[in-house]
């Protein structure tokens, strides 16, 4: 292991985030790297820090009894007693809308959760890609090199672009899983810091538009063009990945055009 794929992992550990083999591969690297050991000793000491920290703050009861006051009071209405038939049909209307909201609720509920369990399997992708030997399938920083290796090895090869004079160098690929299917990975370098550019097909052809979000410690930017999801990766500032996918996108156009 490497003393840059430790600094990745350290946050991980520290955080019990690392499964027992991973653990082990980084605590045998900060035994005899005096470097890591002094990050590892560093962050415990900040992560102990922030917890004994008194950061909670309790409203007095004085500003709810403000709040409280500042309310409209309720109106009391004296109303006819409904007839039979008009309660049962608010019943029923009631139950209608509250099924149509539930489902539609549901719905998103179970998009939200199928976007987070992809964005977790990225994540855990991309930390099995910095251990010894797992980062690339094909080494090569030939973009004519690695875009043929993933012919018959997917349904649709990833896009595979140089952007090295733009400060982001490609270095390989490989296949990965992702939502239980193989899907191509194409790995650049910013300076030290990988980047996993995860690639794969969608039935669907509409753009959709680029986000970025951090997940444990991580910068994921996602977006879909071309009939492709695109998921890309890194401990790079959330700025060095937006300026990553533009150079990538802008490009990967340029050659469609072409």
């Amino acid at each position: 292991m490497t003393c840059d794929e430790a600094e990745i992992l350290i946050h991980a550990l520290i955080d019990g985030e690392l499964d027992a083999g991973h653990a082990r591969e980084v605590e045998a690297h900060v035994a005899q790297c005096p470097r890591c050991a002094a990050s590892l000793a560093a962050y415990r000491q900040m992560s102990q820090a922030i917890a004994s920290a008194d950061l909670r703050y309790s409203a007095p009861q004085s500003l709810r009894l403000r709040v409280e006051a500042a309310l409209p009071k309720p109106t009391m209405l004296v109303a006819a007693a409904p007839s039979r038939r008009n309660v049962l049909r608010g019943f029923a209307l009631g139950s209608g809308l509250s099924a149509i909201a539930a489902t539609g609720l549901f719905a998103i509920v179970l998009r939200n959760d199928d976007q987070e369990r992809i964005n977790s399997e990225i994540v855990s992708a991309h930390l099995r890609s910095l251990q010894a030997g797992h980062l690339t399938d094909v080494l090569s920083t030939d973009q004519h090199t690695v875009k043929p290796w993933f012919n018959g090895r997917l349904d649709v090869a990833p896009p595979v672009i140089d952007l090295t004079a733009q400060g982001f160098t490609l270095i390989g690929g490989r296949l990965d899983y992702v939502d239980a299917r193989p899907i191509g990975a194409v790995v650049y370098k910013r300076r030290a810091h990988v980047i996993n550019l995860f690639v794969a097909q969608t039935s669907s052809t509409a753009r959709r538009p680029a986000r970025t979000e951090t997940i444990q410690g991580f910068n994921i930017r996602t977006w879909s063009e071309r009939g492709l999801n695109f998921w890309a990766i890194s401990d790079i500032g959330a700025d060095e990945l937006v300026e990553f996918s533009d150079k990538f996108e802008a490009a990967a156009r340029t050659n469609t055009e072409g």
